[in-house]
């Protein structure tokens, strides 16, 4: 089981049906919504601020999600996939959202629903993304606009397939 540890009087809570992988790191003020999964070495830090995650989202191995102190929260939607070495610091994504394999998203950056984050792409603190877009570059600009056929394709397969991995862990 994941190393889940309560911090300044909060534990972090998890809802039903989900995947914690054993060197998964959860603490303090985080909360993570039903039949997620979240992956080896993935570090979910809410000591000095919050974490809110929705249904069926994946935190993939390596990944960081953390804040600023009272200046910043993640917040994520449901049918996310970040991705392996991805950091999220302060950001709030939407749903249905990719995020690439060492992805950064910097505080107060919104990343709003059916959106691509490239792989290694870097969104600067406080941008705002625009729905249907593929982001990549750093610092991260619109490359693309993506059809809703491409967001089925691209994003939401992607979360299907992790559902079905998890269970393969369980």
């Amino acid at each position: 089981m994941a190393l889940i540890k309560p911090l300044r009087g909060i534990t972090p809570t998890v809802g039903k049906n989900c995947f914690l992988a054993e060197t998964a790191v959860i603490i303090g003020d985080v909360a993570i919504g039903d039949d997620c999964s979240i992956w080896y070495g993935a570090v979910l830090r809410g000591d000095v601020n919050a974490i809110a995650i929705g249904d069926r989202v994946n935190i993939q191995d390596g990944a960081v999600l953390h804040t600023l102190y009272q200046r910043s929260r993640v917040t994520i939607g449901s049918d996310v996939s970040v991705g392996h070495n991805a950091i999220i610091h302060g950001a709030v994504v939407g749903s249905n959202v990719l995020i690439g394999m060492g992805a950064t998203l910097l505080d107060n950056a919104v990343i709003p629903d059916n959106a691509i984050v490239a792989a290694g792409a870097l969104v600067l603190s406080n941008a705002r993304l625009e729905p249907y877009g593929v982001y990549a570059g750093v610092p991260a600009k619109k490359v693309k606009t993506l059809t809703p056929e491409e967001v089925q394709q691209m994003i939401v397969k992607n979360a299907e397939g992790y559902l079905m991995y998890k269970e393969w862990y369980k």
